[in-house]
């Protein structure tokens, strides 16, 4: 519905970006909301649907929205490096230098 409204893409959950993709093909945006590190999600964490940054890129994801895992954070900045360098590895390139 969204490509017949003329969308260029939709947001989805990181388990929903590959049947996007083969629905629809790898032009077809996904925007993936959700982004934790998986492994500590807090249990009363409103997004039921999460993915890590890395599993959702492996899945296709063009865009990910990542807010609260930085902005709760303990350190924000070292968060948001460990998420940098996280994406960067999933994309097989060397995280920025400034996120090191």
């Amino acid at each position: 519905m969204a490509r017949a409204a003329g969308c260029d893409g939709v947001v989805c959950a990181g388990s929903e970006v590959a049947a996007i993709k083969r629905s629809l093909g790898n032009r077809f945006l996904a925007v993936t909301p959700g982004i934790r590190f998986v492994e500590s999600a807090a249990p009363q964490d409103d997004q039921r649907r999460v993915a890590s940054p890395a599993a959702a890129i492996a899945a296709g994801a063009d865009y990910l929205v990542i807010g609260r895992p930085i902005r709760d954070a303990a350190d924000p900045p070292a968060t948001a490096r460990q998420i940098a360098q996280q994406i960067a590895a999933a994309l097989g390139k060397a995280a920025p230098d400034a996120c090191r």
